[in-house]
């Protein structure tokens, strides 16, 4: 009974763990990475662009948004993950300024690492730590917009 319990602990741990490593390390090209634009005054707004649809974020004031802010504008192929994400590898890393775990909000746009842009389109708790970048403000039509699978997303400032 003992080794059933352990085979079955070791199975969770690892289906956990290939849950997490699937924000997988592939790199994409980021488009017109880097427009010279270095500040980043308190509520900065960004334009986040689906398809058709425009949203407005406002953007977090620290270091980690201020170096996020220096690679915009860029055009991005996200890739889907849990049904409730969005998420992009960058080439290079940004300061990070995580967070533990907690609630996150459809709209929230984060920095899982040092490397990893994930948007939010789903409400939930999570033990993860992520850095904050930004909000999307009015999160109507996200969801659909976003779609079931992969998606290109234009990130420019307003």
């Amino acid at each position: 009974m003992a080794l059933k319990n352990l085979i079955t602990t070791i199975f969770v741990f690892i289906s956990f763990s290939v849950s997490l490593a699937s924000c997988n390390q592939e790199e994409k090209t980021i488009t017109n990475q880097t427009n010279g634009n270095t500040t980043n005054p308190i509520g900065s707004k960004m334009k986040i662009t689906i398809d058709t649809s425009v949203f407005t974020a406002t953007l977090t004031d620290d270091e980690t948004t201020a170096a996020f802010q220096t690679i915009l504008p860029m055009t991005i192929n996200m890739s889907e993950l849990n049904g409730n994400e969005k998420f992009f590898y960058f080439a290079s890393t940004l300061p990070s300024n995580a967070s533990p775990g907690g609630s996150i909000q459809v709209g929230d746009l984060m920095l899982y690492g040092n490397n990893c842009l994930v948007l939010f389109y789903e409400n939930l708790n999570t033990s993860y730590s992520y850095s904050r970048l930004g909000k999307i403000d009015n999160t109507t039509g996200l969801v659909a917009a976003l779609g079931s699978g992969n998606v290109t997303i234009k990130l420019e400032l307003e």
